[in-house]
């Protein structure tokens, strides 16, 4: 399968699918973050060392701020740094609930076990080693790093084609056929191959022309004819 998801079961019992974000994206926001942390200091540096003894004092607390209370207030408030923001990604809880103060303190403040001996070598096995993708801190602290769901885009135009299916289809396979119809415009298009792909039988084509074969078939079971 294309994704790797971590299944969660609320209280009420509704599964929720949590993709798991791996060591590359979360490496690359990573980046972003840290050069959004330079760059601000390096802007604010001339203004501040100016101010002698005094600036000096602000440029530490500013330093404070940026390192650690960056991003621990972001995560809290936002789910995401910039550099997360960037490469789509978003801190939760392990149930999948928004992430609280005190696991986004504990995440954060082990990042300088997960950077030892250098090169984040501890927290890169532990995102290795883990299914989902979980640094040593994340382990601690009961959070997880998954993909931010994309915005909810217009639903694209309907497909008019009517294709009539090959062979008699059984009432089950029927409902499975519209049923995809109805919620393949919602997912990506590698997806909607995918499971395109397994009715191949039916359609006799893979990837796009595929899809284009069963959307056809569930207007013609829907009467669009």
């Amino acid at each position: 399968m294309l994704d790797t998801y971590r299944e969660v079961i609320t209280p009420e019992g509704v599964p929720l699918q949590l993709p798991a974000a791996g060591p590359v994206p979360r490496a690359l926001a990573w980046l972003i973050d840290l050069l959004v942390r330079f760059g601000v200091l390096m802007v604010m540096s001339p203004v501040l060392l100016a101010l002698g003894d005094f600036g000096q004092g602000l440029y530490l607390g500013l330093m404070f701020l940026m390192f650690w209370a960056y991003p621990i207030v972001l995560e809290v408030w936002f789910g995401q740094t910039l550099g997360k923001r960037v490469l789509g990604l978003r801190v939760v809880a392990n149930d999948g609930a928004p992430l609280g103060w005190m696991p986004a303190i504990v995440r954060n403040l082990l990042r300088t076990v997960d950077a030892l001996p250098f090169g984040y070598a501890v927290g890169l096995i532990s995102c290795l080693c883990d299914p989902y993708g979980r640094r040593l801190g994340d382990l601690v602290a009961g959070s997880l790093v998954v993909h931010a769901p994309p915005r909810a885009a217009e639903p694209p135009a309907r497909i008019e084609t009517v294709l009539a299916p090959p062979v008699p289809l059984q009432p089950g396979e029927q409902i499975a056929l519209i049923a995809f119809a109805d919620r393949a415009p919602a997912l990506s298009g590698p997806r909607q191959n995918e499971l395109a792909d397994i009715a191949w039988g039916l359609s006799q084509a893979s990837g796009a022309a595929g899809v284009l074969r069963l959307y056809a078939m569930a207007n013609w079971l829907l009467g669009r004819r």
